[in-house]
């Protein structure tokens, strides 16, 4: 797979979404990106438009985050969960839990980075708590705003590879 083939999507369970998508860029620096708000703030944004005015992360088993999203409309969209599992520069294991519980109950996010060859793969895999959750979010456009997150992702690591 190569960075320019854009974002893979399967259904292996009939609760699961995996995503898949290669990142021009060592694992250390799309971990970074991963884990520090700094760099967060910057890619995960879904469509243009929207921005990030509060991001937190503790990087930790136990660490909590909350990501709160804006759209050009002043809307809000908010999340938030507890770090299961913390194995940098190579595994994160988080609840995930929306302020509007839309996916009607929490979530398990696992990510995955594994490099080869200065390309590294992301893999990301969410357990939803139904597959009618699981059909709703493949029919969200989540596809198309994770894919314009990775997009500037791919520009930040350009960037920080300079």
């Amino acid at each position: 797979m190569k960075p320019s083939d854009g974002l893979t999507i399967t259904t292996p369970s009939d609760r699961e979404i995996v995503t898949v998508r290669a990142l021009a860029a060592p694992r250390a620096l799309v971990f970074d990106c991963m884990i520090r708000p700094e760099f967060l703030t910057r890619w995960m944004l879904g469509p243009d438009g929207w921005t990030m005015p509060v991001c937190e992360f503790e990087p930790r088993v136990g660490g909590r985050f909350r990501y709160v999203w804006r759209n050009a409309d002043g809307g809000e969209m908010g999340m938030g969960g507890v770090i299961r599992e913390f194995e940098p520069p190579k595994r994160i294991v988080n609840t995930q839990l929306f302020d509007g519980d839309e996916t009607g109950g929490e979530s398990i996010v696992t990510l995955t980075l594994t490099e080869a060859g200065g390309v590294t793969l992301l893999t990301t895999s969410v357990l939803y708590p139904s597959r009618e959750t699981r059909d709703a979010m493949l029919q969200s456009g989540m596809a198309d705003g994770m894919e314009a997150g990775y997009r500037r992702m791919d520009a930040l690591l350009a960037e920080m590879g300079r």
